[in-house]
């Protein structure tokens, strides 16, 4: 046995990293998709009596439809008369095995596909075999998800009786009944505005809207170097606010047209705003509701005003950390606001709530316990019962699984309806009769199945059953779930252990984490993913490849959660590294004194900053997109965690901490990277460059916010056989 010193690591020599490990990565790339009948969703028809659905086959993407009643199921149609009848049409060869089609709508007593391909819309009757070609697709430039909206310029809005109309004209309100014009606001300035999202009341005898005070939208500049469509590189502009940046300020209107009198709601009661949004009227003409979020995320408030100028505060959240109103928020109002579900974590789990929705108290918390209220799918105000997905129930399963649950509004008959350990997708009839549940696990191929839903579930059809024969002939296994306990010493960390298809265990392995410490979200699937993100390729390589869900992330508990509240740079990382050392322990062939690490946006912020702050432990690492400072990244995110601005943020940023890096880093960026500023990274690199850091740095022309591409993903793979496994890559040329 040869033992080799590269770079201060010890190991055994053995073929890893060698050009048939590369071979065999894009082989399993191919090989591991190859999951057969396994449907992603299910649409139902109108009625509720079928549902379609697609699924890959050996034989190319096929389309079936199952009655719940008999539990017959049958093709949509043949795929071969679709293929023949778009073949006839001039310009168009496909493939039975490659029918890329999107199916819009299916009415079954018509037996009529509707669906989109090479951008225009089809009917297709399926008896007879007679297709249509329709009306070519509108595809409309998408909106940036960060551009302002024009408040100042909009159409006349109409009363709901048509007889008036109001409009915005010299930033003030005006109405116009007939010819005759009346102006209703005399205080309207450009500094100073009545903005043109016009709400009538159902009476049509007042009128809701907003006052605002606008704020100057920063602006990011991205100079695309190499276009498509001309010699010389080309600048684009984007509306970007980052974290600390001033915000407009509303305020909330009535304006009484009967006792023309206008009504506004006091500034004082919502200070330092980041959103006064969601205004809408009661049905009863009587008050309006609108939502606030105060800078900094700490208070959200529901408020009520009377036409009469009167209000109410129905609704206060508060939080000494942060309200994860971007990724917690429900609130559905019943019988024109009498009552409000509302979702908190004021008790230490999201649940739901119960409140009278006129004066503003709990009548009762509805969901309760140490597990959490996950997504809302139907509330029922007839029989007064809520439809939910929940996780964490079972102190036995992995607290992530989400599983089907029911339960009333006054906190009564609470059931988990799904029972198999695994995690749950679910798709309601429009009836709410019956559901199907798709259940599977990282190491469980899925199984759809339809039940009836009534005050019992009982179990009907199995709808279908995933065949993975052929990813385990081509040598996949199952990824080892692995669990210990974190930081704190009692609470569990749960992630993924993902190892070549050569495997042996006699040999030792460098430790790669795929990491994303976004607390937005969990992000180790929890659902069959082989392959996720390319874990198994790069596994194939040579390496054990793990992802963890560490503190700081979200799914769990709020005070897991508030882990990550003003240290972002945290990531988890106390609980990653026990959680590595812990699976090393059992599973010799871990060599944790060579572990590497990469991710992408939030996840390459986390990825360089194990070697700002973790470099004992981390050794090589490659981040790309990352938000190195999270001063220079989109406001909504930052300040979401972060906070207002102040010490923190420099406290957590690489840049600032450059000076602390130890280990071999590569950075990659995106040049036209309009999710994370590229400066970011630009000036994680120049602070480097100020340090006399050693490391590497790909700008990718042409490119937005990704991993680098294809060439990322061959520069990310080489830069770990070269500094994990002491080997030289094959040439690319």
């Amino acid at each position: 046995m040869i033992l080799c010193l590269v770079g201060g690591f010890v190991w055994n020599a053995f073929s890893q990293g060698l050009k048939e490990d590369y071979l065999r990565a894009e082989q399993v790339k191919e090989s591991f998709s190859k999951v057969y009948n396994s449907p992603s969703s299910f649409s139902w028809t109108k009625e509720g009596g079928f549902f379609w659905y697609s699924k890959a086959t050996p034989l190319g993407n096929e389309f079936w439809k199952f009655e719940v009643n008999t539990g017959n199921k049958s093709r949509l149609f043949e795929n071969k008369v679709l293929v023949s009848a778009l073949n006839s049409f001039e310009g168009i060869e496909v493939k039975e095995d490659n029918l890329g089609i999107s199916i819009v709508e299916y009415d079954i007593d018509e037996n009529l596909v509707k669906f989109r391909f090479e951008g225009y819309e089809w009917d297709f009757i399926t008896d007879t075999g007679e297709l249509l070609k329709k009306e070519k697709i509108n595809n409309a430039t998408r909106r940036y998800w960060g551009q302002s909206t024009d408040d100042k310029d909009g159409d006349p809005v109409l009363s709901p009786d048509k007889s008036l109309s109001a409009y915005i004209k010299d930033h003030n309100l005006y109405l116009k009944d007939g010819e005759e014009e009346k102006q209703l606001t005399f205080d309207g300035s450009p500094g100073e505005y009545y903005a043109v999202d016009i709400k009538w009341s159902p009476d049509g005898k007042k009128i809701a809207l907003t006052k605002i005070r606008p704020a100057e939208v920063r602006k990011l500049y991205l100079l695309e170097s190499t276009p498509k469509e001309q010699l010389q590189p080309k600048l684009h502009e984007r509306d970007y606010r980052k974290p600390g940046d001033a915000l407009p300020i509303k305020i909330p209107v009535i304006v009484n047209l009967e006792m023309d009198k206008v009504h506004f709601f006091p500034l004082e009661l919502i200070p330092d705003q980041y959103s006064v949004h969601r205004l809408e009227w009661r049905e009863n003409s009587q008050s309006i509701t609108f939502e606030y979020n105060q800078r900094g995320h700490q208070e959200y408030a529901v408020y009520s005003m009377y036409s009469d100028g009167s209000i109410k505060n129905l609704i206060k959240e508060e939080s000494p950390t942060f309200i994860d109103y971007s990724g917690k928020y429900y609130r559905k109002d019943l019988n024109n606001g009498s009552e409000i579900i509302w979702s908190s974590e004021r008790d230490g789990f999201r649940h739901l709530y119960l409140y009278e929705g006129k004066e503003g108290r709990v009548i009762n918390q509805i969901t309760k316990g140490e597990w959490v209220v996950r997504e809302v799918l139907e509330v029922n105000e007839e029989t007064r019962s809520v439809l939910f997905l929940a996780s964490g129930m079972n102190s036995q399963e992995d607290p992530y699984h989400t599983h089907f649950c029911r339960i009333n509004l006054d906190g009564s008959g609470f059931e988990v309806l799904t029972k198999e350990d695994a995690n749950y997708s679910i798709s309601l009839s429009p009836d709410r009769s019956h559901f199907i549940a798709t259940y599977s696990r990282q190491d469980r191929p899925p199984v759809s199945k339809v039940y009836s839903l009534g005050k019992k579930v009982n179990e009907l059809h199995t709808v279908e059953t995933a065949d993975i024969s052929a990813i385990e002939e081509a040598g996949w296994t199952a990824p080892e779930i692995f669990h210990t306990t974190g930081r704190d010493g009692s609470t569990d960390i749960w992630g993924l252990i993902i190892k070549p298809s050569n495997f042996d265990p006699l040999k030792k392995y460098p430790v790669i984490e795929y990491i994303y410490a976004g607390p937005h979200s969990s992000h180790v699937p929890k659902f069959f993913r082989p392959n996720y993100y390319g874990l198994n390729e790069l596994a194939e390589l040579g390496f054990i490849v793990v992802q963890i869900d560490g503190m700081g992330t979200s799914n769990r508990s709020k005070a897991f959660h508030d882990v990550c509240y003003q240290d972002l740079k945290d990531a988890g990382f106390p609980d990653r590294k026990i959680w590595i050392t812990e699976a090393a322990k059992s599973r010799p062939y871990m060599d944790i004194d060579r572990v590497g690490i990469f991710g992408t946006s939030a996840g390459g912020q986390n990825a360089a900053g194990a070697l700002v702050f973790h470099n004992d432990f981390y050794k090589v690492a490659v981040a790309s997109c990352g938000c190195h400072d999270n001063r220079m990244d989109k406001i909504w995110w930052n300040e979401q965690w972060m906070g207002k601005i102040g010490p923190h943020y420099e406290a957590c940023s690489n840049t600032v901490n450059a000076d602390l890096l130890e280990g071999k880093l590569l950075l990659i960026v995106g040049e036209l990277d309009d999710n994370v500023d590229p400066a970011s990274t630009y000036q994680f690199a120049d602070a480097l460059i100020e340090e006399m850091k050693d490391f590497e740095f790909i700008m990718v022309p042409g490119m937005g916010h990704s991993s680098g591409g294809s060439y990322g993903e061959r520069k990310r793979r080489d830069f770990f056989v070269r500094n994990l496994l002491g080997s030289e890559p094959p040439a690319w040329n």
